[in-house]
């Protein structure tokens, strides 16, 4: 893992626990408050976060914020705050793509991908050479995929979307991504979703 601070930033890494820990071990001076979510942050999760951050301090506190995906919503929500904090305060998000984080919050805080140790698997999918002809055995090969697996591969195809930089990645195309945590988390069938991120996704594809 790469040398932390406690310092604001983004810090794109699977291992989201792992790395909370080694940010509270570099504790000194500094009072850190975490705001911890499994999957996503919500809209009270940004409010309670901009509540903390007003709350007066002679003391550095660093608000950590971490979620497997902030959604534009939530990432505009904390952007005044991030943009301008108030004194002695420092502001670090966590989470595991950085395709998801908005051009306005990359051009205010510094993104660090940190080198996660545990072995993943291969998503199965080139999302560099991604067609037609490959979308649709992909998603038969998932029909029964549950969600929460299909939390992993949306998360892993947002990843390889970002590295290969053959797509527009602009705020539409990271609502795919966090629209379709959404659907899933409201229960909408795993392979539908599937479907249609990649052929939405398809179509963004640069020319």
């Amino acid at each position: 893992m790469s040398r932390l601070e406690l310092t604001s930033q983004v810090l794109i890494t699977s291992q989201i626990e792992e790395t909370i820990k080694a940010l509270e071990a570099l504790q000194s001076d500094e009072r850190i408050v975490k705001i911890v979510k499994e999957d996503n942050f919500l809209v009270e999760d940004a409010a309670l976060a901009i509540e903390k951050a007003y709350l007066a301090s002679e003391e550095i506190t660093v608000i950590i914020l971490a979620a497997r995906l902030f959604s534009p919503v939530v990432q505009n929500k904390l952007l005044k705050v991030i943009e301008e904090p108030p004194p002695n305060k420092e502001f670090i998000l966590i989470t595991p793509s950085k395709a998801t984080i908005l051009a306005t919050i990359r051009s205010r805080l510094p993104i660090h991908v940190l080198s996660d140790t545990a072995s993943h698997e291969a998503l199965g999918l080139d999302v560099s050479q991604l067609s037609l002809e490959t979308v649709y055995p992909f998603v038969q090969e998932h029909k029964r995929t549950a969600a929460n697996e299909m939390k992993k591969i949306v998360e892993g195809i947002s990843k390889e979307a970002m590295r290969s930089e053959k797509f527009n990645l602009d705020e539409k195309t990271l609502n795919l991504f966090s629209n379709a945590f959404v659907a899933l988390d409201m229960g909408s069938p795993p392979s539908f979703v599937l479907n249609t991120l990649l052929l939405k996704l398809l179509a963004k594809k640069k020319r």
